[in-house]
């Protein structure tokens, strides 16, 4: 038997905040068996937001710069986080957060330095986790379903409604995972025309209108019929969906209506079009699963042969933290913790760099 105590970190594409998940993973008879032990949010200052959201557009000596000051923040959160909690931790897991990702440029960027968070924390610290599959030739994405697959196996599919929807299934002889389509990096800045972070329970956008027009256009691009591996990144968000919201002319409660149809339609799409499991079983986790309306979207278009389950809260906002964390523990294990069959690299790989303390 063997047991590690590990903070996983995640920031994702949303900007909604920092997760910290302090978790306990025990290796037994073959079988990881994981659990939660303390979680935390933390929301980012007005401050880190503009940073982050603007550094597309900054010089190489600013990105570098916010790469060193984010990881020690990010450490700064990590110590006071296990101050706070009396923590024994044998290492900290860090994804960072995406700035870049073009895989087909060989391109994918988290800010997040693992040295400046390890040095801050005073802990080792696993990062930069995705590098090695792009330099194999793969999308360096998705990374969550080898812990889909050792974690949460009593699942057909695991989807996460982040700021992009994507999901993780068993295919005929691997596991195969990809990104649907944009999801709260949709719905979040519309709720922010109205004022609000995101969409109470989807409040609004139940409040509004379907549109066919805008819900043809949103389906149109030939992302969504391209085999996998394949991935998502801001850029492309930027070049489609988000203009295609920008341009059309609707309110906002009627565009946030149509989103959640668009997203529930192209999440059914991918099940059938991937699967040949029938009356399966799919967890439902990331910030969109809070959001009734659009799990209501897409249980209407996945249909009744098809459970969709929302577990606690608890594992719903840190499952990506958990698993990040989990990652880390087989690089740490110096196992594979990225899947060819997902990503399209050379072949399975141990990515991440490891900053001993």
């Amino acid at each position: 038997m063997a047991t590690y105590h590990v903070i996983g970190i995640m920031s994702g594409t949303s900007l909604d905040g920092v997760d910290l998940a302090y978790c306990r993973f025990t290796y037994i008879n073959h079988n990881w068996i994981y659990k939660i032990l303390n979680t935390e949010t933390v929301p980012y200052s007005d401050v880190w937001m503009q940073r982050l959201q603007g550094l597309t557009e900054v010089s190489a000596v600013e990105i570098i710069a916010t790469d060193r000051a984010y990881g020690h923040f990010l450490g700064e959160l990590t110590k006071n986080f296990i101050d706070r909690h009396q923590l024994q931790v044998d290492f900290v897991a860090s994804h960072g957060h995406t700035i870049f990702h073009q895989p087909q440029l060989h391109i994918t960027f988290q800010v997040g330095s693992g040295a400046y968070l390890a040095a801050a924390a005073g802990v080792p610290t696993v990062s930069d986790f995705r590098t090695l599959d792009i330099a194999l030739g793969g999308q360096g994405a998705p990374l969550v379903p080898i812990g889909d697959r050792l974690l949460f196996a009593e699942y057909d599919f695991c989807l996460n409604l982040g700021g992009i929807s994507n999901i993780s299934q068993e295919g005929p002889n691997t596991r195969i995972a990809f990104d649907i389509s944009c999801c709260n990096m949709l719905l979040n800045p519309l709720a922010e025309e109205l004022g609000m972070p995101y969409d109470k329970n989807g409040e609004a956008a139940r409040s509004g209108k379907f549109d066919q027009n805008l819900f043809d256009r949103l389906n149109k691009p030939s992302y969504f019929s391209a085999p996998f591996p394949k991935s998502i990144g801001k850029e492309w968000a930027d070049a489609y969906s988000l203009t295609t919201l920008q341009e059309f002319s609707a309110s906002v409660q009627d565009k946030l209506h149509t989103s959640c149809h668009h997203i529930g339609y192209q999440i059914a799409q991918s099940v059938r079009q991937h699967s040949n499991i029938k009356n399966g079983k799919l967890l439902l986790t990331g910030g969109g699963a809070f959001n009734s309306f659009l799990v209501e979207q897409i249980r209407h278009y996945l249909g009744p042969e098809y459970e969709v389950v929302v577990p606690e809260p608890e594992l719903v906002n840190f499952k990506e933290a958990l698993i990040f964390a989990f990652l880390g523990v087989l690089r740490w294990r110096q196992e594979p913790n990225c899947l060819k069959s997902v990503t399209g690299a050379k072949h399975d790989n141990c990515g991440g760099a490891i900053y001993w303390m």
